[in-house]
């Protein structure tokens, strides 16, 4: 039976249109990431379980689909006085990535006090890097500041209808490579990546499931499907340093309305699975990409009968967070 839900798509930030365009946009320019598996992961999970390896995405993460699909998608004026954004992270360096490779500038605010790695990262990628103070209030100051001067286009890392639909991508990839899937577990931090997701597969498959994976001590999507509305943490704890953003205006519709449920894990379990992801598929993953191997082997996951039927799942190796291990 149809989702009822998909047919009024269009009151989200994306849509099935809108990814497929983007997929057709940016498919020159990103690698069509691999699927692995393994017989021992399903023995140990009681699953068939299918890696998609974001984690050999170009810039390193996934984040490299939104930025390429919104650096693609303007116009030759408006590219060429440059894109804008204010971040130390993956999305940061692949906004870089992307403008490199479209010829135009890319000017990324970051703190004074970022690794030296993060940095490196956005400069090797051909970023001008404007500093800033390391407070939320200085990194937005000197971005308006930067955009005044520049009249370049801001670049939000999720809360974009460009980036969601860029990362929507991934799964319209995905399925084309496992089409037996029936349930994805997808990072959740900003939204944007499971919001594209969800809407690409829901749209080519409305029974398939889709699930979110949190740290317990980043809780607010948890928190905010639990309540039905955004709640936002005073301060987040865990060792997934890439999902302690906010879900955004734009995500949140998404996340409320679409994804079916969400799985909170402890940072144990999401080292057990990062050891395992290392040991068992010779992928040195970070916690924020293990953490869909950890919900699945998880017992809020195992004993949940309203997950009974999940027997082909797909799990995002994410890559979001990669240069944390270089610190």
């Amino acid at each position: 039976m149809e989702d009822k839900s998909l047919k009024e798509e269009k009151k989200y930030a994306a849509d099935i249109d809108s990814i497929t365009k983007a997929h057709a946009r940016i498919k020159p320019y990103v690698h069509k990431t691999p699927v692995l598996s393994s017989e021992t992961l399903n023995s140990i999970a009681g699953k068939s379980l299918f890696f998609k390896c974001e984690c050999f995405q170009k810039g390193g993460a996934f984040k490299f689909r939104g930025a390429s699909n919104t650096v693609f998608s303007l116009e030759d004026e408006q590219a060429a006085k440059g894109v804008a954004t204010h971040s130390s992270g993956n999305h940061a360096a692949a906004l870089a990535l992307a403008a490199k490779m479209r010829g135009i500038p890319a000017y990324i605010v970051i703190p004074k006090n970022a690794p030296k790695c993060k940095v490196e990262n956005v400069r090797r990628y051909g970023g001008q890097i404007i500093w800033c103070e390391p407070t939320m209030q200085s990194r937005e100051e000197t971005a308006n500041k930067v955009l005044n001067e520049t009249g370049a286009v801001l670049v939000h890392p999720y809360n974009d209808p460009r980036t969601i639909s860029g990362q929507g991508t991934l799964s319209l990839e995905f399925l084309d490579q496992v089409p037996q899937l029936d349930t994805l577990i997808v990072p959740i931090s900003g939204g944007g990546l499971i919001s594209g997701i969800t809407i690409g597969a829901k749209s080519m498959n409305p029974g398939i499931r889709v699930i979110a994976a949190e740290p317990k001590g980043a809780d607010d999507a948890a928190q905010s499907k639990a309540s039905g509305q955004i709640i936002t943490l005073a301060q987040t704890n865990t060792i997934a340093d890439g999902l302690r953003a906010s879900l955004g205006s734009l995500t949140w519709p998404i996340v409320r309305d679409l994804v079916d449920d969400i799985i909170t894990v402890e940072d144990k379990e999401i080292v057990d699975a990062m050891k395992l992801c290392y040991e068992i598929l010779k992928v040195a993953i970070e916690p924020s990409g293990a953490i869909g191997l950890a919900a699945v082997l998880s017992d809020s996951f195992k004993q949940n009968p309203a997950f009974k039927d999940s027997r082909n799942i797909g799990i995002v190796l994410s890559g979001d967070g990669l240069i944390f291990w270089q610190k």
